[in-house]
């Protein structure tokens, strides 16, 4: 950052202001969305973020880099968020069919996927020393799922200090609180994230031949309607869970029960599932033909929790309009 650049900024020139600031979008979109949970939330937070930039560059008086002194707004921004309108719950989905009694409801509905290719953009920093996550397991869905779980104010402290590597003292700063208050949170956050299922044991790389052969054999599977060939792909401990409904399955059992409720509902509905990635894990775009139908519309976003050669979680993401976001289509033809 030169000091030309920020002083024009400060003078009201908008494009140096997005010199200073554009190298820093895409990650501070993916810290809104850790906290948030919700890509569409971190969006918002992210404008919110940089106007609250604009407005306040007179102020920046450099004691900080301006990479945390944007990050101290945007968690802020994140906590007023959820401060003000506490969490917005999307409508309950209603399922066109007598769905089985699930294993348990979830309280986490809002959770949303993140497209591989907007992480791809995000600069790749060298970890700072305090940092104890690496980024790929801090931005799978089992640990942004398990910070839903979390008080606000302990889930950002946890994100400043663990993933992103912000000292105490630093973190302390962001926050307007004491190192103290910092420690404490953090050995909370820390102790409750421990109770949450955050390690798959994912031992194949991403994109890996095993990760790719299990995804085509699940897509099989569940285009054709063969239970029994998606029950032999999972784990003993597997889960179903299908957000923004609450709905969640648990065991083989629990999961072959809704599958087969749910196929004798699809009858002569076909599925067309195209791939791509969310949360570095294995994600299948889904579509819905109706009986006679040349297109298939869209039915969702399957994203698949890997342990070795089986799978350990399958989230069948409903929200409308999530398609695009990864860059596919809003219709395709119907077909495998």
């Amino acid at each position: 950052m030169s000091q030309d650049t920020l002083d024009r900024a400060r003078a009201g020139d908008e494009q140096a202001f997005r010199e200073l600031t554009d190298p820093y979008r895409c990650e501070l979109q993916l810290h809104c969305y850790r906290i948030l949970g919700s890509l569409a939330d971190a969006e918002d937070m992210l404008q919110e973020t940089l106007l609250a930039a604009w407005r306040g560059l007179g102020g920046f008086a450099g004691r900080a880099s301006l990479r945390t002194w944007l990050y101290r707004i945007a968690t802020n921004r994140c906590l007023n968020a959820l401060r003000d309108a506490g969490r917005r719950r999307p409508p309950e989905p209603v399922p066109p069919f007598e769905a089985p009694e699930p294993t348990r409801r979830g309280d986490v509905t809002w959770l949303q996927p993140y497209p591989d290719a907007m992480l791809e953009q995000i600069a790749d920093r060298a970890p700072e020393p305090e940092a104890r996550y690496r980024s790929r397991e801090a931005v799978e869905l089992a640990f942004v799922a398990g910070l839903q779980h979390l008080p606000p104010r302990q889930a950002a402290t946890l994100v400043l200090r663990d993933v992103l590597g912000y000292s105490t003292a630093e973190v302390a700063a962001m926050l307007d609180t004491s190192a103290t208050a910092i420690k404490g949170a953090l050995q909370r956050a820390r102790e409750q994230l421990r109770r949450q299922p955050l390690d798959p044991e994912r031992t194949a790389l991403p994109d890996s031949p095993r990760e790719r052969d299990l995804t085509r054999r699940f897509a099989d599977a569940f285009t054709t309607g063969d239970v029994d060939g998606i029950i032999a792909l999972l784990t003993d401990d597997a889960w179903l869970a299908m957000p923004p409904a609450p709905h969640e399955y648990h065991g083989t059992a629990a999961i072959a029960d809704f599958l087969g409720t749910f196929t004798a509902w699809r009858g002569r509905r076909t599925f067309r599932l195209v791939p791509t990635w969310a949360n570095t894990q294995p994600a299948l775009g889904c579509y819905l033909t109706e009986p006679g139908e040349p297109t298939a519309h869209p039915a969702g976003l399957l994203v698949l929790t890997l342990r070795e050669d089986r799978i350990l979680g399958v989230t069948w993401f409903l929200h409308d309009g999530l398609l695009h976001r990864f860059g596919l289509p809003a219709t395709c033809e119907s077909g495998p």
